[in-house]
């Protein structure tokens, strides 16, 4: 089961796809992992949840402190499940929903955010184009973070855009890697 794991919503259960679903959920290990990095960043922030899927990286944030989260998903039955996991932790008024693909969404964000989510479908080909028009656009908040959850496999730039890679963890075959800006006494 998917569920919430620390915070205001600690304890409420999401619920997951089907098994023929293409949607991959992030495991709590992982996403233990994910929070710990990315608490600092949290309180009051706004974030995006760019590849929602369940919408589960989004209200994690939302029950650690995040004011306001964008779920965006190009897959209508992601955005469909979604709703239904923010209808059920009643967190309406801190969520907004997005359809359509990265490209379409992140033209759509109209203030700074200070937490993306990058948690597209693994082998996805696309992430250093994302994040290079994360930076494009000027979206980053000048003390935010992009936390991307990505195959260990693929092995992302130390620079993408104007953002630097902060960290990077490992767990199995999975990889969080944090980029923020380049700061200037680099």
């Amino acid at each position: 089961t998917l569920r919430i794991i620390s915070g205001e919503l600690k304890g409420r259960r999401l619920q997951t796809p089907g098994d023929n679903e293409p949607i991959r959920p992030t495991t709590d290990r992982v996403k233990e992992a994910v929070f710990s990095m990315a608490a600092p960043y949290l309180d009051g922030s706004i974030a995006v949840d760019l590849f929602t899927g369940t919408g589960n990286l989004g209200l994690e944030a939302i029950s650690r402190g995040a004011r306001h989260v964008y779920f965006a998903d190009k897959s209508r039955r992601s955005l469909t499940l979604t709703e239904k996991n923010i209808r059920h932790c009643e967190v309406w008024n801190r969520s907004t929903l997005l359809q359509g693909d990265w490209e379409q969404v992140l033209k759509r964000l109209k203030e700074p955010v200070d937490v993306f989510f990058l948690d597209p479908p693994y082998g996805a080909t696309f992430l250093v184009d994302c994040i290079e028009r994360i930076s494009d656009l000027e979206l980053l908040a000048s003390q935010g973070i992009i936390v991307v959850e990505h195959s260990a496999k693929d092995q992302l730039p130390e620079m993408i855009g104007t953002y630097q890679l902060e960290k990077q963890k490992r767990y199995g075959g999975i990889a969080i890697s944090i980029y923020s800006e380049k700061s200037e006494e680099q």
